[in-house]
């Protein structure tokens, strides 16, 4: 297996997760070391739609974003690891456990989420992840969670 630890832009994410405008919650993802890790990044700017509720005024990243956002990261190491590309992967939770919020995360801020797989093998279909999103060194939000691969059969 290469150990050489990959990345994915932008253009990369979109060929591997489903998501787009206004739930793609990942920017890049760098530092993919096979399904073990990956790092993922998200610039949190003023213009997202959720910021227009929650709350007017006091623009917070609801939590519950964040949390999608590493499992978003898990879909990317996924990917990349398992060169599953322009395959219409879906990626759906079963579980979300020890998810704890310790800060705000604000526009302007850029979201770090580290994420580890505690469980799961190539071909598996259902995988356990840990997740610490952090801003500038400090804890945002962390969070085990499960989460079930749905890749289509390919068409013969």
């Amino acid at each position: 297996m290469n150990q050489e630890k990959q990345s994915a832009d932008i253009q990369m994410i979109q060929r591997i997760l489903p998501h787009r405008y206004p739930f793609l919650l990942v920017d890049k993802v760098k530092e993919i070391d096979g399904t073990a890790s990956a790092v993922g990044y998200k610039n949190v700017t003023m213009n997202e739609p959720h910021f227009q509720g929650h709350f007017p005024g006091t623009p917070i990243m609801p939590g519950v974003t964040i949390v999608e956002a590493m499992a978003q990261t898990a879909g990317v190491m996924l990917g990349v690891a398992l060169d599953i590309l322009d395959r219409d992967m879906l990626i759906y939770f079963m579980s979300i456990d020890k998810c704890k919020f310790r800060r705000k995360v604000v526009p302007g801020d850029v979201l770090r989420m580290d994420l580890k797989t505690l469980r799961g093998k190539p071909g598996g279909k259902v995988w356990r992840f840990s997740g610490v999103a952090t801003v500038d060194g400090e804890m945002a939000a962390e969070a085990e969670f499960m989460a079930m691969v749905d890749l289509p059969k390919d068409a013969s």
